[in-house]
């Protein structure tokens, strides 16, 4: 048996220039987060983060629920813990079933002024948050719900030694924007749900670059953390390029080069295959009917579509899935289809995520 990813969930800075949501903190609060498992197993262990805090997190109780019981985290045995600036912590493992695609409760007692919190900005997943300690409450009807986890990164499972996991490793088009909120529709539980054996973890952040830091650390910086340290990883799914192309654009930068994207794409496919890995990439999504100013240039579309001649043709991956066909209104290839639309031009609705799950050949993940 093998300790891995059950689930993941990046983590951003809420210190960072660039926010696409509103950092918060808490004080005297219990944070209760659902959460989605990828993959299933026997025990599970909770991963809490305080990667970018200034000061140290205090954790009064916390506690998780399964279908199977609940169960309280312990950290060497003791039921509260303080995680360092920068640190991160890892529940003592629990004797607590959980299966594929079930909810994990997981609520968090913060006794103290934590400061802004590491958090997932946009995984359209609201957590619940409640004054004092209700971590033992079987509702919080007087909860506020807020888009987002808090000093969460994942929850590992006990797993057989021949469990195959993946990991989705890219920008919103894996994190989910433009899905319902609370239904579990973004293009990575659409492609689990295709799956008979394995699953995939995502690891993907709204605003995030191949290149470039903010939103979230760039590719290449997060690729060991975020992917090679999962054990039992056998493939990398890779979708990046419509923010180093228009995100800048917001704040009068230029769009990244087709040259630098290339490149960018070459060494993230050398460093999964050092580690063993093989690596799927998917061609950049359209973007032109962007409803936020700076994004939609000529120069970024045109350098999508380049970029997409190349990874259609290039022998660099070990596959490519070809999100942009999948998508794209074939009567103005630039643009999502209109049923596909999330309604603001470069992202996808539940249908739209759904079509991005398909063009993934199960034949290529093998898993």
């Amino acid at each position: 048996m093998i300790w891995t990813a059950g689930f993941r969930t990046a983590v951003i800075s809420p210190y960072e220039q660039i926010k696409l949501s509103e950092p918060r903190g808490f004080a005297d609060q219990t944070v209760r987060h659902v959460l989605r498992m990828a993959g299933g197993g026997q025990r599970l262990r909770v991963r809490l983060t305080n990667r970018y805090g200034r000061t140290s997190l205090a954790i009064g109780a916390a506690r998780a629920a399964t279908e199977h019981g609940q169960a309280t985290l312990t950290f060497d045995g003791a039921d509260r813990i303080t995680i360092p600036p920068g640190e991160e912590a890892v529940s003592d493992p629990m004797d607590l079933p959980v299966a594929r695609a079930a909810e994990v409760l997981l609520s968090i007692y913060l006794p103290e002024e934590t400061g802004l919190a590491t958090y997932s900005h946009l995984p359209r997943e609201n957590a619940r948050i409640v004054r004092g300690n209700h971590v033992d409450s079987p509702a919080l009807p007087e909860a506020v719900q807020v888009e987002g986890r808090f000093y969460v990164s994942g929850i590992d499972v006990l797993a057989p030694d021949d469990t195959a996991v993946a990991v989705a490793f890219g920008d919103s088009w894996f994190e989910g924007v433009g899905t319902t909120i609370g239904a579990n529709n973004r293009s990575v539980d659409f492609l689990n749900r295709r799956l008979e054996r394995g699953w995939v973890v995502n690891q993907g952040i709204a605003g995030n670059r191949l290149l470039k830091d903010e939103v979230g650390e760039h590719a290449l910086g997060r690729f060991d953390r975020d992917v090679l340290s999962i054990p039992g990883l056998t493939h990398v799914l890779v979708h990046f390029g419509i923010n180093d192309l228009g995100l800048g654009g917001m704040s009068g930068e230029p769009p990244a080069t087709s040259d630098a994207l290339m490149e960018g794409f070459k060494a993230l496919a050398h460093r999964a295959h050092q580690a063993g890995l093989k690596i799927l990439v998917a061609t950049i999504g359209p973007f032109a009917g962007a409803i936020y100013p700076g994004i939609s240039t000529p120069e970024g579309l045109a350098a999508r579509r380049e970029v997409n001649d190349w990874i259609r043709t290039t022998d660099a991956f070990d596959a490519v899935f070809d999100v942009a066909r999948a998508v794209e209104d074939p009567e103005a290839p630039d643009y999502i289809h209109p049923a596909l639309d999330s309604g603001d031009g470069m992202h996808l609705n539940d249908k739209g995520a759904e079509a991005m799950a398909d063009a993934v050949d199960l034949a290529t993940l093998r898993l």
